[in-house]
């Protein structure tokens, strides 16, 4: 076992910082507050490889694995800029075509990713499905040469900014169990029959939330990734980076949090004594620095596991519930230590609350995360 990061590891961490305080968090507020996307820090991102580095090198990308993907969204999110596209895009999208895809499919769109130059979204939630992949409605119907895609997903993140949508369809049905067979398409996003509608939601944060409506889409087969009836194994390959990159996201807002209640603590002074002297201060925060490293790590060995080739279920979700309840904690904490202050904007405080209180919620939410080890590592009964 080797808790320390390699000199190549280390080296990107340090250059994604530096890019990413060249931003900092009041770009990334104003760029909310306006309404308006955070495109040169990604671009700048791309540019430099950095978005890419979980792409193979023999389409670009830098041959590294979502450990090294995690590693840029942390340090991003560590100034106070998390970028959610990162779970979607790069870490999911990427993930499944690079595994999955045929040659032709990766060529097409494996280069757009490892530069950043393509943004694409990830649909799979549906209002009536919920956690359950089995009861997608969506459907796929083969016509000739391509699909016919109708039906309904929701909170779509960044749906306005992609160029394609990765969508989980049914494809098809278990004729003994009636559960849904499911398929993988990649549909333009200016397709004919596509439309979406903002869902207004109290989160800052220039990514926005869509409904995604499909009628009657002309999808053609080409564009579906790997076999037909095979999307559920295919998701579920593609889940555990999506938790883990959430759990970078998360650690990185905990971090930028607590380096920002720290550095206020130690100059804020009440007669004439740094507030961080007393202990009412001092323990809170220290309490959620080690419940936020605590998260890291367990973030870092579902990377490790992932990128090994393991399985990394278990370790993945962990991460993402460590590091979501850790965030929050750290958070509200860093909030409570500027007292009034924390509610003022030009703290950098309060706005994230939103990306931060997400972050329990989805891309899975906690309780269906305790399912999970309650069945699989206690060996309970299943709940559901």
């Amino acid at each position: 076992m080797n808790f320390q990061e390699s000199d190549e590891q280390l080296m990107l961490r340090n250059a994604v910082a530096t890019i990413g305080q060249r931003y900092g968090h009041a770009y990334y507020a104003e760029k909310a507050r306006e309404g308006e996307k955070t495109n040169e820090l990604w671009a700048e991102l791309g540019r430099a490889g950095y978005l890419g580095v979980n792409v193979p090198e023999a389409y670009g990308g830098g041959g590294m694995g979502i450990t090294e993907l995690a590693i840029v969204a942390e340090e991003v999110a560590a100034v106070g800029a998390p970028l959610l596209l990162m779970v979607v895009s790069p870490a999911i999208c990427a993930t499944l075509i690079a595994h999955f895809g045929s040659e032709s499919q990766k060529e097409r769109w494996l280069p757009g990713f490892a530069t950043g130059e393509l943004k694409m979204a990830f649909a799979i939630t549906e209002p009536d499905a919920g956690s359950n992949s089995h009861h997608i409605s969506t459907t796929a119907t083969l016509d000739g040469d391509s699909y016919r895609l109708g039906g309904t997903k929701y909170y779509i993140s960044g749906v306005d900014e992609a160029a394609a949508i990765l969508v989980v369809a049914r494809t098809g049905s278990d004729p003994d169990t009636g559960q849904a067979r499911l398929s993988l398409l990649v549909v333009d996003r200016d397709s004919p029959g596509l439309t979406y509608q903002h869902i207004p939601v109290e989160i800052r944060a220039p990514e926005k939330q869509f409904t995604v409506f499909f009628d009657g889409v002309s999808v053609p087969a080409g564009n579906r990734i790997g076999s037909e009836g095979d999307g559920l194994r295919q998701v579920f390959f593609g889940l555990n980076p999506e938790r883990i990159l959430s759990a970078a996201l998360a650690s990185g807002i905990g971090r930028y949090a607590l380096e920002r209640a720290s550095a206020y603590a130690r100059e804020r002074k009440v007669w004439s004594t740094p507030i961080g002297s007393h202990q009412g201060i001092s323990h809170p925060l220290a309490t959620a620095a080690i419940e936020l490293e605590c998260a890291r790590l367990m973030a870092q060995k579902a990377a490790w596991r992932y990128d090994s080739g393991l399985d990394a279920g278990e370790a993945a979700n962990m991460a993402k519930y460590a590091a979501g309840e850790a965030a929050i904690k750290a958070l509200d904490q860093a909030i409570q230590t500027h007292g009034g202050n924390g509610m003022a904007i030009e703290y950098g405080l309060a706005d994230m609350w939103g990306m931060a209180r997400l972050l329990r919620i989805a891309p899975v939410s906690r309780e269906m995360i305790l399912n999970f080890v309650a069945q699989h590592t206690l060996g309970l009964p299943k709940s559901y």
